[in-house]
């Protein structure tokens, strides 16, 4: 029986870990939090800081283990891609899955291989950072380099709040660096969504329509849906120019996320490339729609095994995932959830418990839960999810 190490054990892990069981293998879980609810799932648990890449390639080493997976998780793909280069275990180059994962390194890459990337720059200093925002023009974009779930971003009309918002994206920055870049007004929807590489070659490409609740913050996903309405030829462009980037970084096998919007001027503005399956249930949405099961073939992936029939499409459906996110701060009271999307929810998980405090939604910490839907139109399923809170509503009490 083959061993694989998952790094992390939350919700969104839980179903690699759940799912990694159920195919046969050996099953080891690592971070720093024992009551993460994936953990009761694995065959043992370690509580080793998925960051520490020295500390986890001693555990991998120790336990033998013949894969190692970072699921759904950015901050965790570096160390599994380190350790498994130091085993000599499936994986691709550990320098170029830093890169993606960091903001900062990605734009140097993009400038020095004369690819298209938003105009900003990196900065540590606020002072630096508040010099050039002026210099350059409002509005602007600041992001922390290394983070996830919009969490940390703020756009700016003016220079107003630009220490807070400086501050902000710090704080969610485990390098303390923030990016301040050019505002782009997009055409549509941003597009999220999950691929696959196999053999260097990008196989799947699965593009979905990002949802947000503007009034809570138009910059944060509250859901994606399958299959996009974004024209064929803006996606195959999308395509092409992640292909290229795979292409110079030797990118070999394995899923990755993607996030890019179209400008008024009609170019690919690429947000991001994380090198690892999505979160908020994106694989599990794409399996629902399409069939293809991109968790088993990254499992199977990491430790070798063969995995090219799991990317085969078998339905061509509609689906969403939905993150369950409160309008209001408070101690959690309940879930409602309407008769008109009730029949829709395929799987659902509640991260909170009744009497929990919960804050209004700001990004992607603020997630109170996620679930998968299903619809038989891709224009009723567009007009609910622009306002799903109205009918998943989250009741508190202060």
């Amino acid at each position: 029986m083959k061993r694989i190490l998952i790094l992390g054990g939350n919700f969104f892990q839980k179903t690699a870990i759940i799912r990694a069981k159920e195919l046969g293998y050996y099953v080891i879980t690592a971070d720093y939090l024992p009551n993460n609810p994936g953990h009761k799932y694995a065959d043992e648990y370690h509580n080793v800081s998925t960051t520490d890449k020295e500390a986890i390639l001693e555990l991998a080493q120790n336990l033998m283990v013949d894969g190692i997976l970072s699921y759904a998780s950015d901050v965790s793909a570096p160390t599994a891609a380190y350790v498994s280069e130091k085993m000599g275990l499936p994986t691709n180059p550990y320098y170029s899955v830093e890169t993606l994962v960091n903001k900062g390194q990605f734009r140097e890459f993009m400038k020095k291989n004369g690819l298209d990337m938003i105009s900003g720059e990196v900065f540590s200093d606020i002072n630096d950072a508040k010099k050039y925002a002026h210099e350059y023009g409002y509005p602007i974009m600041v992001k922390p380099v290394d983070s996830s779930g919009s969490k940390g971003v703020t756009k700016l009309e003016d220079e107003r709040d630009f220490e807070e918002a400086f501050n902000y994206a710090k704080s969610y920055s485990l390098s303390e660096q923030v990016i301040v870049e050019k505002f782009i007004q997009k055409k549509g929807y941003q597009i999220d969504g999950d691929g696959f590489i196999s053999g260097g070659v990008i196989t799947n490409f699965n593009v979905m329509d990002q949802h947000n609740n503007v009034e809570r913050n138009p910059h944060a996903p509250i859901g994606l849906s399958y299959p996009s309405i974004q024209p064929m030829q803006y996606q195959h462009k999308a395509y092409q120019l992640i292909q290229e980037i795979f292409n110079r970084l030797d990118m070999r096998f394995g899923a990755f996320n993607f996030e890019y919007i179209i400008g008024m001027d009609d170019n690919i503005y690429l947000l991001e490339i994380g090198p690892r399956n999505g979160g908020n249930f994106i694989p599990d949405t794409i399996k629902w729609a399409t069939g293809v099961d991109m968790i088993s073939a990254s499992i199977k992936a990491c430790v070798g095994d063969t995995y090219t029939d799991d990317l085969v499409p078998k339905k061509s459906g509609v689906a969403t995932s939905y993150v369950i996110h409160s309008l209001s701060d408070g101690k959690f009271e309940k879930m409602e959830v309407d008769e008109v999307v009730l029949d829709r929810i395929k799987k659902q998980e509640l991260f909170v418990k009744e009497g929990e405090h919960i804050r209004a939604f700001r990004n992607g910490g603020d997630s109170l839960g996620c679930m998968v839907l299903e619809y038989d139109s891709i224009k009723k399923m567009n007009s609910e999810m622009d306002e799903m809170w109205n009918h998943v509503f989250i009741k508190t009490i202060k």
